[in-house]
């Protein structure tokens, strides 16, 4: 389907001034190329000049029967005709032609002549490019300069090359040595003098400009260009079953179409050798069933499914694989037609034309890349036409059905232009959209939006004309050829005569070579000389003379478009239409949605023309630097233009789905962000009119819940945030308690949003959130005794199930990953002083849940700056509740580290105020708590009971004594990670002794933990071993702790403490060991009397076993 809006895309037109009637017509660089119908003669005219004025006028070697130009080299490429041959002909630096006495240089394709042509002189130079077989179609390379020529069965590309000077030297020196060797002959030198002479007798017959044949001989230049164009052939595709009608070239992209198929490959470079015998094989399997075939069938094959068509393609090798490397051949799109004859469509109707291969840079592309971005392939029928992009998936765009019947079709950057016999239409385009989704790959999410590339096409604008024969497109100029049906008889009598004229001048020419005995048809040169009709035309540049409107019937427009921002205004007048009758209407949004691709176009095309300025504005390109910044500065202007429009257009088209339906409701989202418009300004847009249902769009309501619920740094002031509650109130009151948690509605006016809930309270019920909700209401009026009854209404444990459900209840921010982003509410402030237990279980719970990281929990309570108990609450909580090892590992050395600070800073030092000085509030959880309730805290070992102090020190710090041993006799603290932080305890204390023992038992060191023991505190040896020396240390009994006793006992024989210690050794040693390894255990100096009791009870225990 495609629509039609009367909009105005032509600003103005007029005619071009020609002399005779236009056969060919093409445009590029700026100018206009004319071909006369029949002759031999290219006029160019400036397009960017009011009039088209003439540029320059030169002639061609034979008539011409196709013309392109290239916008990379700025030279003409020509199919021509004379004699029953077709040739094919470039022509460089035309531009010369326009100073009048310009030279013209005719040389071969890779041969270089003398003088001017070799070191690049202001000269127009005719490149001859010999083929095999007869040229059909040419094309030229928008992106390399490259030119692609389709003959009857093959397509033969050729590769631009500019050669620098050296390289112009280097071919001068093999061109004067060839000279010079053919020099040697002497008869041929006296015919060169002799041809030389003969030729300028014939000037003044012919008035022949003198430096045409000057530069045939002579070494003369006008001016020093270091550079000129040269082709090379790269590569020759062979192709079976098809007649190339027209071709095209962009990149690796190489397009042919037949009369009713159109093929696109892609050419690539590599370097791994790859055989072709696949594709000749295929060739010859399906020439073996040809004739089974009557009647092609209709084919569509996109991507790789394309290599399955009927027709094979093969590569010739040029002997350039070594240095280029070998070319790899891929089928990207196949597409054939057939005739409906029962509609009764002839095969002439069905025929294909107008086939294109279009680029696309976008503006995030480097100024060096030549591979553009999108690459789209658009061919017609005189019914229809179809947009394909190629490049990241071959993809149908857009299919053009057309009113009447089509003759030729142009795609640009922004329209579709196609003409008719009667008509010039315009045709949205899709290329855009394909642009906007390779430049960004994530623009359809909820922060960008762009219409999508399937959605339907629309006719902008049909302007009548008389007769159309032919269009082309340069920027904004849309030229056209029109001429009448009915041909007078006058012009063929002077074709004819014209052609009996050229006739008798060329056999005049050629009996005067040949009676000085030079033979023309072995001079190239004097055969493309003796091709030019010179007797009956005259060489000096006439001033256009005036057209009459009756004298003739054609005519050569060129209608200027208007700008992309005008259009872009009109389509927006154009459709204020629709939103006064219909808001809702389809076709508003259709409308709104191909402004937005013009625009988003149009940015493009400043990017690019920026970065064309920044080169061409470089200070070793450009020594006037005035022009550039001038240019630069108009184009930033417009830019500023373009990006106003592109918001504004953002928000017009967020207003349309803000109004739509449930299916697409959620892009007013995208939209309105990208318009950058407040969410004040935007309530504003969508209040709704007087006499209409007090109700918003589900589109707008679905933008402004999520821009309550993500985290934003804006607050709204009070009567925008009275607004929104007022909103969601008759709209979503089930949203009313996320809503008002929201940071932006910080201002909302308390007492109104309390009877809001009240009302809501009443009709919905009781819910925890909304319970909650409004206690922070109450807060905020200072009602703290309504503030506890409502906090009272629910236990502990359930209110933490409804912070859960809105954690924005407790804190706000956290989204960014910075601290400072995360902040507690007011209600997180009145629980840290009222109920520090149940904010900590609460903020645990959102841990657990994956609403909140420990880094914001962490900065949350440094903000409430509770002397830092709170804190440690939390890491303590945490320690109870998170199953996370690298958590769990964290906190452990967090809290030791804390439980060190309480230890070694008491209240008298000056680290009071310290991150982790010991605070006067007690703590949520005791030492006894946290063994009883924390896997990782470990009950205390026995002997401690011995070591520790009793009530000689603060509660406090015996609190973080008792917590941290407990931390040491648990199973999950890592000593090493706290060794050094136990540095900072001194060992001089019991309780700081029995720390350091601790970490050393902890680290295996039971050898020296039993002497450091023995002598500190002996008393507490029997407890160390009974509960550290079992199972594998088992053996330290008698091995280390057996020998120590002996020894410091017969040192110290009234020691009670170590004798008791020594009897208890001897009956667990009794008890372990045999008789034999008893005695062997006994000190040699040791009193039998007293060790034979215990041998004796060893003994009976050994015979009872």
């Amino acid at each position: 389907m495609v629509h039609v809006y009367n909009c105005h895309p032509f600003s103005s037109q007029q005619i071009v001034q020609v002399e005779q009637e236009p056969g060919l017509i093409c445009c590029g660089g700026g100018a206009l190329f004319v071909v006369a119908t029949g002759g031999c003669k290219v006029e160019a005219y400036n397009l960017e000049k009011e009039g088209c004025p003439l540029i320059c006028r030169f002639a061609t070697m034979g008539t011409v029967k196709s013309i392109q130009h290239s916008r990379m080299g700025d030279y003409l490429v020509t199919i021509e005709g004379k004699n029953c041959a077709t040739y094919l002909r470039a022509y460089t630096n035309w531009r010369y032609q326009a100073e009048g006495k310009a030279r013209v240089g005719v040389r071969l394709l890779g041969h270089l002549l003398r003088g001017a042509s070799v070191r690049g002189g202001a000269q127009m130079e005719i490149i001859e490019i010999p083929l095999s077989e007869r040229p059909v179609a040419v094309a030229c390379c928008p992106v390399t300069g490259d030119l692609l020529v389709g003959c009857e069965n093959t397509l033969v590309l050729f590769t631009l090359r500019r050669q620098n000077q050296q390289s112009q030297n280097q071919s001068q020196q093999m061109v004067q040595s060839t000279w010079t060797n053919s020099q040697q002959s002497s008869s041929q030198s006296q015919g060169i003098r002799r041809l030389y002479v003969v030729m300028t007798c014939c000037l003044l017959l012919t008035r022949i400009p003198k430096g045409y044949l000057s530069s045939l001989f002579s070494g003369q230049i006008m001016d020093s260009n270091p550079n000129f164009l040269d082709f090379e052939r790269s590569v020759i595709l062979h192709l079976s079953q098809m007649k190339p009608k027209q071709v095209a070239l962009c990149g690796e992209y190489v397009a042919v179409q037949g009369e009713l198929e159109v093929l696109v490959v892609k050419l690539e470079t590599s370097s791994d050798p790859k055989t072709l015998e696949e594709s000749d094989t295929k060739k010859n399997h399906l020439e073996d069933h040809v004739d089974f075939q009557i009647l092609p069938i209709h084919q569509e094959l996109l991507g790789d499914r394309a290599k399955d068509c009927d027709i094979a393609v093969s590569i010739e090798k040029t002997g350039l694989e070594d240095s280029k490397g070998q070319y790899t051949l891929s089928y990207v799109l196949f597409r054939r037609f057939t005739p409906d004859f029962f509609q009764g469509c002839s095969v002439e109707e069905t025929q294909l034309h107008s086939l294109q291969l279009y680029p696309l840079f976008t503006g995030n592309q480097s100024m060096s890349l030549q591979e553009p971005s999108c690459v789209f392939c658009f061919f017609s029928l005189p019914s229809a036409g179809y947009l394909y992009s190629l490049k990241g998936g071959v993809e149908l765009l857009s299919a053009y059905q057309y009113p009447e019947k089509v003759l030729k079709a142009v795609l640009t950057d922004y329209l579709l232009h196609v003409i008719t016999k009667s008509a010039l239409q315009c045709f949205t385009v899709r290329c855009a959209a394909v642009a906007a989704r390779i430049e960004d790959p994530y623009i359809d999410s909820t922060m960008k939006a762009c219409p999508p590339c399937s959605m339907e096409v629309c006719a902008l604008r049909i302007q009548l004309f008389i007769g159309l024969r032919s269009v082309c497109v340069y920027g904004h100029h849309v030229v056209l050829l029109s001429a009448a049906d009915a041909e007078t008889t006058e012009e063929p009598e002077r074709t004819t005569q014209r052609r009996g004229l050229e006739l008798k001048e060329h056999t005049l020419l050629t009996g005067i070579l040949l009676a000085v005995g030079i033979d023309p048809a072995t001079t190239p040169a004097l055969e493309s000389l003796l091709s030019r009709p010179f007797l009956s035309r005259k060489w000096t540049i006439s001033s256009p003379k005036e057209t009459s409107t009756a004298g003739h019937g054609w005519n050569l427009y060129v209608v200027d478009t208007v700008s992309p921002l005008t259009l872009y205004q009109e389509m927006v007048e154009y459709s204020q239409r629709y939103a006064e009758t219909n808001p809702q209407a389809q076709s508003l949004r259709h409308l709104l949605s191909e402004a937005h691709l013009l625009l988003r176009t149009s940015l493009l095309q400043t990017s690019e023309q920026q970065r064309i300025i920044e080169e061409d504005s470089s200070p070793s390109l450009q020594a006037d630097t005035e022009g550039p910044s001038v240019k630069q500065a108009a184009v930033r202007t417009d830019s500023t233009e373009l990006e106003e429009a592109f918001k504004q257009n953002c928000a017009q088209l967020g207003d349309c789905f803000s109004r739509g339906s449930q299916r697409e409701c959620h892009l007013a989202l995208p939209y309105y962000r990208m318009s950058g418009l407040s969410v004040t300004e935007l309530m504003a847009r969508n209040r709704p009119l007087a006499g209409r249902p007090q109700s918003y769009g589900p589109g707008f309501l679905f933008y402004l819940k999520h821009y309550l619920f993500e985290e934003t740094e804006q607050v709204l002031s009070q009567e925008a945030a009275d607004e929104v509650i007022d909103i969601f109130s008759q709209s979503e009151p089930s949203q009313l308690v996320s809503v008002c948690a929201s940071p932006s509605l910080i201002n909302t006016s308390p007492a109104k949003t309390l009877q809001i809930l009240q009302h809501l309270e009443n009709t919905a019920g009781v819910s925890v959130p909304l319970t909650t909700t409004m206690a922070t209401m109450m807060l905020r009026l200072e009602d703290l005794p309504e503030y506890t009854r409502l906090m009272e209404r629910h236990a502990e444990m359930v209110l933490v199930y409804g912070f859960i459900e809105e954690p924005r209840l407790l804190l706000h921010g956290g989204d960014g990953g910075q601290h400072a982003h995360v902040r507690p509410t007011a209600l997180t402030r009145q629980l840290a002083k009222s109920q520090p237990g149940l904010l900590v279980a609460a903020v645990v719970a959102l841990h657990e849940n994956n609403k909140v990281q420990l880094q914001h929990a962490d900065h949350i309570f440094k903000e409430l700056d509770c002397e830092n108990c709170l804190q440690v609450d939390f890491w303590e909580a945490m320690l109870m509740a998170s199953s996370q090892e690298t958590i769990i590992q964290e906190l452990l050395f967090r809290v030791a580290s804390v439980y060190i600070d309480r230890l070694t800073n008491t209240p008298s030092e000056t680290h009071t105020n310290g991150p982790h000085a010991p605070s006067k509030r007690r703590p949520l959880k005791s030492a006894d708590d946290l063994i009883n309730s924390c896997s990782h805290y470990g009950a205390l070992y026995p002997w401690l009971i011995v070591l520790n102090p009793a009530h000689t020190t603060s509660s406090q710090h015996q609190e973080a004594l008792y917590k941290l041993q407990s931390l040491l006799c648990g199973p999950s603290l890592s000593v090493g990670s706290v060794m050094p932080l136990m540095e900072r305890l001194s060992d001089e204390t019991l309780w700081g002794f029995s720390l350091h023992l601790l970490c050393a038992t902890r680290r295996g060191q039971y050898d020296s933990s039993i002497e450091k023991l023995l002598d500190r505190c002996p008393q507490a040896i029997i407890a160390y071993a009974n509960h550290h020396l079992q199972d594998s240390h088992m053996v330290l009994w008698w091995q280390k702790l057996l020998p120590e006793l002996c020894n410091r006992t017969r040192v110290a024989a009234d020691n009670s403490i170590l004798l008791a210690a020594l009897k208890e050794t001897l009956v667990v040693v009794a008890m372990e060991t045999s008789p034999t390894e008893f005695l062997e255990l006994m000190p040699e100096d040791g009193t039998a009397s007293y060790f034979l009791p215990y041998l004796l009870t060893c003994s009976q225990r050994h015979l009872l076993a």
